[in-house]
Formats: structure tokens, C-alpha cells, sequence
């Protein structure tokens, strides 16, 4: 193998005929080379335009990295032709590529849409893009809908047979209450809704495909490629098996819940408190027409909710890591002696024949902290960079909250090879994504552990007296309602209402009269609900959460154009 030794290459230009002629190569007319260096010191080839097919085939002719070899006194490159040509061929695609997202789940479909539509060049690598049986992401709170109206995707809910849900039913011990959106003000059509989310998510990469400036491509991210401290694109294995590389000037990390790149850009402090079971209920109807159905059970709460004309979703949570085995028929007894006397009689029959049809699925519930480490040319999105309890939904909303807040802070800088102004920018997201993420993630977190039964009798007080403040009707149910919902994730009104319940318990407690067991088991219930809520608030982050404006990232004006 030849080696040539190429002093100022900034200045030097190739030419595909000379490289080609030295690798006994017949050269092609239509394709010219140049030359250009980045500030960091890596060498891009640019090169006409080629199809995605044509890219692919020439990508997997050597896809062997460039050998450099600096040395410090003449500030040569030591570069091998074979290997230059095929680093030029692998990397021909990328310098028309202004963002890379990894994974096309809702989070990646969506902002890939988004993106698209502000005129970004958009390279999407999903794992599988065929459409997904997941037994999570199937109810879009009215917050998140109004979200994916202001994003231009709301008939991605059109056509999949998706539910309309106008609010929560709550079930303890044979009494319910009944808990509506606060739609007043909102139009007709505004509401939650709940679907098959393989359904939703095809939908909204369909409609990320109809750009042309976004491309679509099934692979596999092996690793993200980074260079003196920046993020300058992805390693991934496409569906062939060949071992590719792409470049952009930013990379955004959504590739979900078990996602395997995100300990370079976060510190991920992964918490799993149950696993959720998933059945599907057949040609049922549950007690009250579009509505989830919220059982407030032993050990812990059973949820249902519409996602078809004709299928029920119930999804159990078991606590703890460990669930009964599904092979040998445990979990089916478990389910058969242990939850069903627990759900709604009208639904209980069809609960028992999908146990027994025995397409049980299980899906670990994680939580997890936003805890960024701020990367130039990178950041996180959706579950990969924060989770929370799946029980009330709110995964879906948080996700495309943060999408509009990353199109607005993207849109004056159309110049993403703008190292210094991305950075910035990159680091006001995790900022101003905070107060709406941290509440509704607060909120999940926080109602999870009040609705599991405890032999502990201040947790048990504390669960007795959310059912029975939630059932008071007026604020006390449309104000912690408005929260779940997104439609109104406001911090201090969060732990507002989080305390009178526990305000609530406590005076229960005094009445008739008061006694020292009434006021000693009143001062645990507060105690209680302070070790609930406070090491959540901790986690998520007091100052970002309650006093964002102290924090000088969000008074960044645009960059002058």
C-alpha cells in the first residue's frame, strides 16, 4: 500500500481522478472532490448528489477508518489512499446532513417531522421500522394533544381507530368518583386520546417520509463518534449488516427507555418500581364510555382504557422487580386469583378470557431523572433522557413538549456548524424544558407511590384521603386533573395540592375530637408525604423546577444572523 505524506492539506486540493488512478480504479466524470477542514481539525470530502442506494453500495466497499499519523514537526498527515477512498465514500452522504436522530419512536418520528419542516436535513436511523406491539405510549393526554396540534401531526391520530378519553374513573373498595378534563375552554375536538401505538407511531413516521429533505433508514447505532470533546455523528450497522458512519453537525439521542447511548450525555439514575402487565380485553365495554378506569387495588393499581373500537387495555402493576413467570402459569394464576376480584365486574369476565388466550405480555416500569451532561453537537430526548411512572400517561406529552421547545430555540440558528451557538443553545433546552417535564414527572412518580396499598396505616390514611379529596369536587378534582393532563403543569400548584391531601388526612384525623394516637398518626402522614414528594423534587432539580428565570440560560437572545 502507498503512502504519501500531504503537508497544508487545508490548501491542497484532491481530485477523485488522482485517488482513483492510484487504487487502479476507472474514475467517474460526474463526482468532484474538494477539500475542507473543520475547526476541530477533521477532513470532510464533499461530493455531488448520489442516491441513497448508490451512497450504500459504495459505503460498503471499505468502510475502514482514515489512518492519521500527526507529527508534531512538520504538521504532516499521513493518510493511505485505499483508506481515504473509503472514508470518502462512507462519509459522502454526510456533509448534506444538518441533524442526525437516533430512533423513529414518537419522540424521534415527531421531531424528525418538526425538523423537516423548518427546512433541516434530516437523517433518522431507527432499529425497526415495522410497526411494534408495545403494551406503553397508548394514551395522549389532552395536554399532549394540543401539542401535537401545534406541531401539525394531529391526523396522525386520524385513521387508527384511536379513542377519544375525556377523563380518569377512580375504584377503591366498591365506591368510584369520577374525575373529567377541564375542556371548557378548549375546542370541541381537544381531548386525550388512545390508540395502538405501533398504529400512531407508523403514522407519524409516514408523514416524517412525505418531506424530501428527510430520510428514513433502518439500522442499528452502535456508538456515537466524538472528537476533542464533540459529538461529530453516529457509527451504525444497517439492516445488511454494513458498518457505516454518518456526520452532522448535531446528533439527537431519542432511541427510548432501554436506550444504550445515553451514559455519554447523562448521569442515568435508573429506578424500576414495578413491571406492568398488558392484556387485551375484547368486544367489552367498560363502565364509563371513554374514560381510563383507575382501580386503586392490592398491592398496587390496575388501569384500563379504550384503545380500539373493539380492544380494552389493562395493564396490572406488579411491584418490584421480580413477577410471577409467565412460562409455567404462575402469572396467569396470580392474575386469575389475585387481580381479577379486583376489576370492575362489567369487565370482569373479558378479563379472565384474555388471561386464559394467554397473550400476556410485560414491560418494566422505569423512572428515571433528567441529569444532562451538556455535549457540543449532541443532547438528549423522550425516554432516553428522562422517565417517569407510566401510570398517568404523561410520557407522550413531556416528550412533545420538549420537541416544540427544541424547534424554537433551533429556528434563528440556520447555521448548525456554529459550534459555539449550538452549545448554548443545547444548554438553554435542558433549562427551559424543565418546569412542564419536572411536573408531570413529579406528579406520576409521587401518585404511584400514594396509590400503593401499605401496611404502614399513615400511607394508608394518605391513600384513603387522596380518593376522598379527589372526590370533593370542584378545584380539589379539576385542579389535580388539570396537572395530569398537561394542561396545566405548574410546579407550585403541584405541591399545592399534593399537601392539602395530606392537610386533608390529617384533619379527618381530629374529627370528632382530637386525641394524642390522632395527632401523633397526623404528624407521620406529613411526614410521610414529605419523604414522597421532596427527594423527587431533589432529583428533578428545586432550582430549574421552581425558579427557572434565576438561571441565566433562558435570556440568551438569538445569534445575529
Amino acid at each position: 500500500m502507498k503512502l504519501f505524506v500531504i503537508k497544508n492539506l487545508p490548501r491542497f486540493q484532491l481530485t477523485l481522478r488522482s485517488l482513483l488512478l492510484y487504487t487502479n480504479h476507472r474514475p467517474s466524470s460526474r463526482f468532484s472532490l474538494s477539500t475542507r477542514r473543520l475547526t476541530t481539525g477533521a477532513t470532510y470530502i464533499r461530493r455531488g448528489k448520489a442516491t441513497a442506494e448508490q451512497r450504500h453500495k459504495r459505503a460498503a466497499v471499505n468502510s475502514n477508518d482514515v489512518i492519521r499519523n500527526r507529527n508534531k514537526k512538520n504538521r504532516g498527515l499521513v493518510v493511505s489512499l485505499n483508506d481515504t477512498v473509503s472514508n470518502i465514500l462512507a462519509t459522502e452522504a454526510d456533509s448534506v446532513t444538518d441533524v442526525i436522530i437516533v430512533g423513529a419512536g414518537v419522540s424521534g418520528a415527531a421531531l424528525a417531522h418538526t425538523l423537516g419542516k423548518e427546512g433541516r436535513r434530516v437523517h433518522v436511523i431507527e432499529r425497526d421500522l415495522s410497526e411494534q406491539d408495545r403494551i406503553v405510549g397508548e394514551l395522549l393526554q389532552p395536554g399532549g394533544y394540543l401539542k401535537l396540534i401545534e406541531l401539525g401531526l394531529e391526523d396522525c391520530v386520524k385513521k387508527i381507530d384511536a379513542q377519544r378519553v375525556l377523563g380518569y374513573v377512580l375504584f377503591k373498595d366498591g365506591k368510584h368518583t369520577k374525575l373529567s378534563y377541564p375542556l371548557e375552554t378548549f375546542d370541541s375536538d381537544v381531548a386525550g386520546r388512545s390508540f395502538h401505538n405501533g398504529r400512531f407511531v407508523q403514522r407519524m413516521r409516514e408523514k416524517a417520509a412525505t418531506l424530501s429533505n428527510v430520510r428514513l433508514e433502518q439500522g442499528t447505532v452502535t456508538s456515537l463518534l466524538e472528537e476533542n470533546g464533540t459529538i461529530k455523528g453516529v457509527r451504525y450497522r444497517t439492516k445488511e449488516g454494513n458498518e457505516l458512519r454518518s456526520f452532522a453537525p448535531l446528533t439527537i439521542v431519542c432511541d427510548g427507555c432501554f436506550s444504550n447511548l445515553r451514559r455519554s450525555l447523562c448521569k442515568p439514575k435508573v429506578d424500576r418500581p414495578s413491571t406492568f402487565v398488558g392484556l387485551v380485553l375484547e368486544n367489552c365495554e367498560l363502565p364509563f364510555a371513554n374514560h381510563g378506569h383507575v382501580v386503586l387495588g392490592d398491592p398496587s393499581p390496575i388501569l384500563m382504557y379504550p384503545i380500539s373500537s373493539s380492544e380494552v387495555r389493562c395493564l396490572v402493576d406488579v411491584p418490584g422487580q421480580k413477577v410471577p413467570p409467565i412460562g409455567n402459569g404462575e402469572m396467569a394464576k396470580y392474575l386469575k386469583t389475585r387481580v381479577a376480584p379486583q376489576v370492575p365486574t362489567e369487565v370482569r369476565e373479558a378479563f379472565i378470557t384474555a388471561v386464559e388466550k394467554g397473550n400476556i405480555k410485560t414491560m418494566p416500569n422505569r423512572s428515571m431523572p433528567a441529569d444532562p451532561i451538556p455535549t457540543p453537537g449532541a443532547l438528549l430526548l423522550g425516554d432516553a433522557f428522562n422517565m417517569r411512572h407510566p401510570l398517568t400517561g404523561g410520557g407522550m406529552t413531556v416528550a412533545l413538549a420538549d420537541i416544540i421547545v427544541l424547534r424554537d430555540l433551533l429556528t434563528p440558528i440556520r447555521n448548525l456548524n456554529d459550534k459555539e451557538a449550538l452549545s448554548k443553545y443545547i444548554e438553554s433546552f435542558y433549562t427551559l424544558q424543565k418546569p412542564v417535564a419536572s411536573t408531570i414527572n413529579t406528579l406520576a412518580d409521587a401518585l404511584y407511590k400514594v396509590f400503593l396499598a401499605s401496611s404502614d396505616e399513615a400511607r394508608t390514611e394518605m391513600r384513603e384521603a387522596c380518593f376522598d379529596y379527589l372526590s370533593l369536587g370542584g378545584v380539589c378534582s379539576s385542579g389535580p386533573v388539570a396537572l395530569l393532563s398537561g394542561l396545566n403543569p405548574r410546579p407550585l400548584s403541584l405541591v399545592l395540592h399534593f399537601f392539602a391531601v395530606a392537610i386533608y388526612a390529617v384533619c379527618r384525623l381530629m374529627l370528632p375530637f382530637p386525641s394524642i394516637k390522632s395527632f401523633w398518626l397526623g404528624a407521620r402522614i406529613i411526614s410521610s408525604a414529605t419523604s414522597i414528594i421532596f427527594p423527587i423534587i431533589k432529583a428533578e432539580g428545586v432550582r430549574q423546577m421552581f425558579f427557572p428565570r434565576t438561571i441565566a440560560a433562558i435570556y440568551r437572545t438569538p445569534p445575529s444572523q
